[in-house]
């Protein structure tokens, strides 16, 4: 728990029930600081930890696994855990600094092992294959596996609707310079939106415009007089986890989308990236909404597992087909057999399903901690919007941030933020969001953190400032 003195804010810290998870992992930490326990030394056992903290082994059991893919902690077979030095926790924790900006996976919870495995089997099982391009809607084994894993997110198609890219960003290059059965030109973005979907598009001489998008989502009468005056061919959106602001839309959000873009014939890019993380088994993507086959679903693997994967998932609508294969054939060729293969393993053999399992618990638990930790915080001063899960949330400041100042501040407090300036369509926009990652920091880590952010801008504090327009070009 987080004690006031932490804070430069006379107000006290609501207190909320930490998971029993996350306790056990701060009391061994603060073992450890407090040197109550040395190098070496045998750590609490899991009986011992379960009726200290009134949990189950299971749930000691994970703290420990956390601690051990850390690095934290080492186990030794029929004898328990021990502490491990303090050198090599420095070295392998990289404490120097605290990562807030980057979405990569850790390899600190990653099963590297296992994709590791399924790599080494393909180069047993289908070498003959590695020595062509494959097919260029992807390997047919994988397509299969994709089609029956897809439904578990509520994603019901035919196997040749399937395609497999090289990653998202290569999907909606082709679908930029397809002509759609509606005729028209300009792409809808959210604003802000990931930044390298901007760059993507804007590289490729796409014509773009943006529609305010927050926490909560968009305005949707501002989204219905875009899409009635505008010459919108399709809206490219996030639905769940949004990047930068970590919200998710409600359903009766995506329905009302859904139910516009069918009124004024517009076609929706669903960028999907992380459904596996997602606790709420009734958020359905609005693919599973839609009966008039003008949603496209767009998924990657590289976010939850390897960037270095390159494998997304398209469904498309069987008109797109034909012109989306031939574009394909001349962008993206064909997507390397070897990580087809290694994925197709890897799902059909569980280990997909085991390790979100696991990362889901993960990054819930840190979300916890971290609606802890922000419980006391002035939203005057510091708005804080944090998801029940995911990989990031976001703040909202009062006022515009002037993003080389604080970048510099926070840098010498070996604090590393993501500037998302070039998260806008717009150059030169006020900006008042910073974006918080929580891919690769533990919850010390978070705390410290987080902390010294909120006290930067408590030390900033003014008046708060207008809010921008929701439609921009």
């Amino acid at each position: 728990m987080v004690d006031a003195e932490d804070l430069d804010v006379a107000k006290p810290l609501r207190r909320t029930v930490l998971s029993k998870y996350s306790l056990i992992i701060d009391y061994i930490r603060n073992l450890s600081e407090e040197e109550k326990i040395k190098t070496g030394q045998k750590l609490p056992s899991v009986r011992l930890l379960a009726d200290k903290f009134q949990c189950s082994t299971l749930t000691a059991v994970r703290a420990y696994k956390e601690l051990e893919q850390e690095h934290f902690i080492y186990s030794v077979p029929k004898s328990g855990y021990y502490l491990v030095s303090k050198h090599e926790k420095k070295e392998d924790l990289s404490k120097s600094s605290i990562y807030f900006s980057t979405v990569l996976p850790d390899i600190r919870v990653f099963s590297y092992d296992e994709i590791h495995h399924c790599l080494n089997q393909v180069m047993e099982r289908d070498r003959m294959q590695l020595f062509s391009y494959g097919e260029i809607r992807g390997l047919s084994s994988l397509i299969e596996t994709l089609m029956r894993h897809l439904q578990d997110y509520q994603i019901f198609c035919k196997s040749n609707q399937i395609v497999v890219t090289s990653g998202v960003q290569q999907a909606v290059n082709i679908l930029a310079n397809l002509q759609f059965p509606n005729g028209k030109n300009t792409i809808l973005m959210e604003n802000p939106t990931y930044d390298r979907m901007i760059k993507n598009l804007q590289l490729y001489s796409a014509r773009t415009i943006g529609i305010n998008r927050d926490f909560n989502g968009i305005d949707l009468g501002a989204l219905e007089k875009i899409f009635r005056e505008e010459d919108i061919k399709c809206f490219y959106m996030v639905p769940r986890f949004h990047d930068p602001t970590g919200g998710t839309y409600s359903m009766d959000q995506k329905k009302e989308i859904l139910r516009l873009a069918q009124k004024y014939d517009v076609y929706i890019l669903e960028d999907d990236y992380f459904p596996d993380l997602d606790t709420n088994t009734r958020n359905d993507p609005i693919y599973s909404l839609d009966n008039t086959n003008r949603v496209i679903y767009l998924k990657t693997f590289s976010k939850i597992l390897l960037p270095d994967l390159r494998i997304a998932a398209v469904v498309l609508p069987e008109i797109l087909i034909p012109q989306f294969l031939k574009y394909k054939q001349c962008t993206d060729i064909r997507t390397s057999v070897l990580r087809q293969g290694a994925l197709d393993l890897y799902i059909s053999n569980g280990m997909f399903k085991r390790s979100v399992t696991r990362l889901r618990n993960i990054y819930k638990d840190r979300m916890d901690y971290l609606k802890d930790i922000c419980s006391s915080f002035d939203s005057e001063i510091l708005d804080v919007n944090i998801p029940d899960t995911g990989f990031f949330l976001s703040m909202r400041s009062s006022k515009p941030i002037d993003y080389d100042i604080m970048l510099s501040k926070f840098k010498k407090d070996d604090i590393i933020i993501k500037d998302i300036r070039e998260s806008y369509l717009q150059k030169n926009q006020a900006v008042d969001l910073l974006k918080i990652s929580i891919c690769k920091t533990d919850n010390s880590q978070i705390k410290e953190g987080i902390l010294k952010i909120y006290n930067y801008f408590l030390n900033q504090r003014t008046l708060p400032a207008k809010r921008s327009k929701d439609y921009v070009t």
